[in-house]
């Protein structure tokens, strides 16, 4: 398995750079600068992410200021990418995180220590992706580390390099073997970009064809569009799953105690009451006065 994975990453790299054109990274950027790069590359073009990586600088004071904001705020901005949410959110938790650990957004001295050593600290992080620790590790560090997107991965899965399993870990064992380090920023680019195209159009012919170059064998593999069918029998699936939860809520509410409301009379006050047998009081006074009464002889 081994063997025949390296020979199909290397066959991946070959066919690659028939169909795209690498990008080369900005290595000058500050660490920290390059983390929210890469936050804005995963998943997107480097035409895409230099974009909206510009966007925040311009239309934002600071980082501070970009870590403060909302992720609605950030991905308005970010408009220029696929995800713009997602990556907004990435933006957004990693400069909390690292504000949080270092109460600033120096990295800078991350540089200066042991490239194992710096990663542990990049991957405890919260919010930090694998495929943002490996961009910086290999743009900043001088590791060799390819980064992975979620486009790429489904890619690497369909062409047979990971299974199942290894999927579920967002990593491709043996990449690193299979690619020399100086190819490394160059096969980086080349798959995310067909990662990319992979994801905007999973049904496209042209991604189909690159695909099944690479791999011939992939074809049962490769993603396939739902028939009405099929659509009509999930959607019946749905209903169902539904109706014993509607059936429960309303036996529940059957089951409900009905509580009456009891009319409570309202004695009257002593106040009301003094008044009433004082008015007695004198209609039988003038009677007995009536009847002492008598005529003149």
């Amino acid at each position: 398995m081994a063997s025949n994975r390296s020979a199909l990453i290397s066959k991946t790299h070959k066919v690659l750079k028939k169909h795209f054109k690498p990008v080369p990274p900005n290595q000058r950027l500050p660490l920290l600068e390059q983390l929210v790069y890469a936050c804005c590359l995963e998943d997107a073009t480097a035409e895409a992410a230099d974009q909206a990586f510009a966007a925040l600088e311009e239309q934002f004071f600071d980082w501070n200021e970009v870590r403060v904001s909302t992720v609605t705020e950030l991905a308005e901005v970010m408009n220029t990418l696929s995800h713009p949410r997602a990556a907004a959110a990435r933006v957004k938790k990693t400069l909390q995180s690292v504000f949080e650990a270092n109460y600033s957004f120096d990295l800078e001295a991350f540089k200066k220590e042991n490239i194992g050593a710096a990663v542990k600290k990049l991957q405890n992080y919260n919010g930090i992706t694998p495929f943002c620790v490996s961009y910086v590790t290999q743009n900043s560090l001088g590791g060799h580390s390819v980064p992975i997107g979620q486009g790429a991965l489904d890619v690497m899965h369909i062409v047979g390099a990971i299974n199942d399993k290894e999927k579920k870990t967002g990593q491709v064992p043996g990449l690193e073997r299979a690619i020399p380090k100086s190819k490394g920023a160059e096969f980086g680019s080349l798959l995310n970009q067909l990662g990319v195209e992979f994801q905007r159009t999973p049904f496209g012919p042209a991604v189909r064809k690159i695909i099944l170059e690479i791999e011939p064998q992939a074809k049962d593999r490769l993603p396939k569009r739902r028939t009405k069918a099929q659509a009509k029998k999930e959607a019946a699936a749905e209903k169902k799953k539904k109706l014993p939860a509607k059936a429960a809520s309303k036996k529940a509410a059957k089951k409900k105690p009905i509580t009456k409301k009891v009319k409570v009379k309202k004695k009257k006050s002593a106040a009301v009451a003094k008044p009433k047998a004082k008015k007695k009081k004198n209609a039988a006074a003038k009677v007995k006065t009536k009847r002492v009464r008598r005529k003149p002889r």
